[in-house]
Parts: structure tokens; C-alpha cells; sequence
């Protein structure tokens, strides 16, 4: 099968290469998914779990990806839930060859079915997406209506999945982002925008939640704001800073079938849009994840016409 292979972390998404790789088969509880649009996250090149496996051996040539849409094309012993032929969608392990691949081998719980009437770009650009939002929001960062949230990167893919979640949920929310985000970030919902290269992030005043997708002086800054009893939430690693009389969570996402068919119904019901900024093809994949010009959406990979 075609697949994007890596093999060398320190060149980043230039090492990606289009190679030909074994066609994958199920063990016990997996499920074989015939892939026909793949998500992608850059920072995947500098995840440990790229690159090794979980006793720390290297595995590559690699696979990277790990958001998909697909049809489901084989069974493995004892997989249940599934069955052949069934489109569906979801997170695949990160220490497994991931979603840019004609195939894929996934545990049949890292999956959630994919309504007909949702594209598989759509779909595949979901996962990583709207869970990192879902669990940073309600599961980690236990958001209320009422509560005020500063989402950093409001107009990115996981920013902007943060941004509707929680107007959703009741909450008042602050975009942050580059000057060129504004509009893109308030069309997502945000009630104000905060341009971090030219305003005064300390204007804000308190907030009840801050979600984190920066790091460094930015978090630092922010947990100043966080108001007694607040939680700085981050995916960027162990926070710096912590806040002083609140909760700091790092996380990782995690596949949630519930959570999965909760975020795609929202999508099919209006509530929900996505944020993809270009569409591209396998045979492309290696020039569309080293773009000449910045972009705020997600890259999807169009793995079947």
C-alpha cells in the first residue's frame, strides 16, 4: 500500500516520504480500516511515540497520522461493535503506524461510526480536534455556563473546536491569536479577540478557565489571570506556571467513542463547524505539510478520491 514514512525525527515534516509499506493485518480486537481521509498534527514528529515503541525500541520507518475516516475492510479475533463494510471514524493508538496509509490497523473501541450524510474529510478532521476541546473543557477544565474561558489559538483547529464548545456550554469566551486571526476567530464565536503580538494580554482581567495550546511566556502570563478556584488546562506538556489559587492540568487526548458520536452529531446538526484549511491528496501529502504560507485550520489528506 502507499503510505507517508518517517525515519528521521530531526528533519521534521521535510523527512516525510511517500513509500510503499506493507498492507497492515488485525490482531485481536482490532479492526482493518480502509482510509479515505486522514488528519495530521505536526507536532506528532516530536512525540516520543512516533519514533519508538513502548518498551522505548525504534520502530520506524513509521507511519504518522493518527485521525481518520474510513470503511472498516477486515476483522480480527474477538473484535466486536464493527462489522465489515461499516464507515467510521475516530483516534488511532499513538505508539501504532498511523492514518496516512491506504490502511490502517485500529482497536475497534478507538472508533465511532460516521453517519452517511458526514464527509470523510469532515469526519478526519475531527478527532484529535474536537476531543482535545471536549476533554480539556468538561473533563479537565469542569466548564459552567456562566464561566469566562481564554482560548489561545482561537482560530486554529483545536482554538476554534474550544471557542464553539464553549459559547455552547454558556460560557464567555476570549480568542487570542495573531492580528490576521481576528476575524476568523470571532466568526467561530469568540465574544472578544485578543491580538497577542499587539495588545495587552494582561487587559483581559480575570478568567475562569484558560486553554492552553502555546506554552512558554504566554501560559505563564496567563495563569496570572485565572481567579480563585480557575484551571489553566494545557496540551503543550507539564505547565511552568501554575495558578495561584487554582488547578494546572496537562493531558493527553484519548479516543472516546461517546464523546466521538457526541461531536459529530453537533456537526451534522449545525452546531458544529469545522476548520480545514486545505484539502490535499496522498501523493501530495509531503508538499501540503510544508506549506510556503501560514495556516490556521487543519490539513486533511484525501487518501480515496
Amino acid at each position: 500500500m502507499k503510505a507517508i514514512a518517517v525515519t528521521d525525527q530531526a528533519a521534521g515534516t521535510a523527512g516525510m516520504k511517500l513509500a510503499e509499506r506493507p498492507e497492515p493485518q488485525a490482531a485481536i480486537n482490532d479492526v482493518v480500516v480502509q482510509v479515505h481521509a486522514s488528519g495530521f498534527v505536526p507536532t506528532e514528529l516530536t512525540w516520543p511515540s512516533t519514533w519508538t515503541d513502548r518498551v522505548d525500541r525504534d520502530r520506524t520507518p513509521s507511519i504518522p497520522g493518527h485521525e481518520l475516516a474510513g470503511v472498516v475492510t477486515a476483522l480480527g479475533y474477538g473484535t466486536t461493535g464493527l462489522s465489515v463494510g461499516q464507515r467510521v471514524f475516530g483516534l488511532t493508538d499513538w505508539y501504532r503506524d498511523g492514518t496516512l496509509a491506504e490502511y490502517v490497523v485500529v482497536e475497534a473501541r478507538n472508533l465511532a461510526p460516521l453517519p452517511g450524510d458526514v464527509d470523510f474529510a469532515v469526519g478526519a478532521s475531527l478527532p484529535i480536534s474536537g476531543l482535545t476541546a471536549w476533554q480539556g473543557l468538561f473533563d479537565h477544565g469542569r466548564l459552567q455556563a456562566g464561566q469566562s474561558v481564554l482560548a489561545h489559538g482561537a482560530a486554529g483547529a483545536v482554538g476554534s473546536m474550544v471557542t464553539q464548545l464553549a459559547r455552547q456550554a454558556g460560557a464567555y469566551v476570549i480568542g487570542t491569536g495573531r492580528a490576521a486571526d481576528r476575524l476568523k476567530a470571532l466568526d467561530f464565536g469568540a465574544n472578544e479577540f485578543v491580538d497577542l503580538e499587539n495588545d495587552a494580554l494582561e487587559d483581559v482581567g480575570g478568567v475562569d478557565l484558560v486553554f492552553d495550546v502555546i506554552g512558554g511566556d504566554i501560559q505563564k502570563r496567563s495563569s496570572g489571570l485565572i481567579r480563585a478556584g480557575g484551571t489553566l488546562v494545557t496540551v503543550v506538556g507539564p505547565p511552568d506556571a501554575r495558578p495561584a489559587n487554582g488547578l494546572a492540568i496537562d493531558f493527553v487526548v484519548e479516543s472516546d467513542r461517546s464523546q466521538l458520536n457526541e461531536i459529530v452529531q453537533r456537526v451534522r446538526d449545525g452546531r458544529l463547524r469545522t476548520n480545514i484549511s486545505n484539502i490535499s491528496t496522498l501523493d501530495d501529502a509531503v508538499s501540503a505539510f510544508n506549506p510556503t504560507e501560514r495556516r490556521s485550520g487543519k490539513t486533511i489528506i484525501r487518501v480515496r478520491p
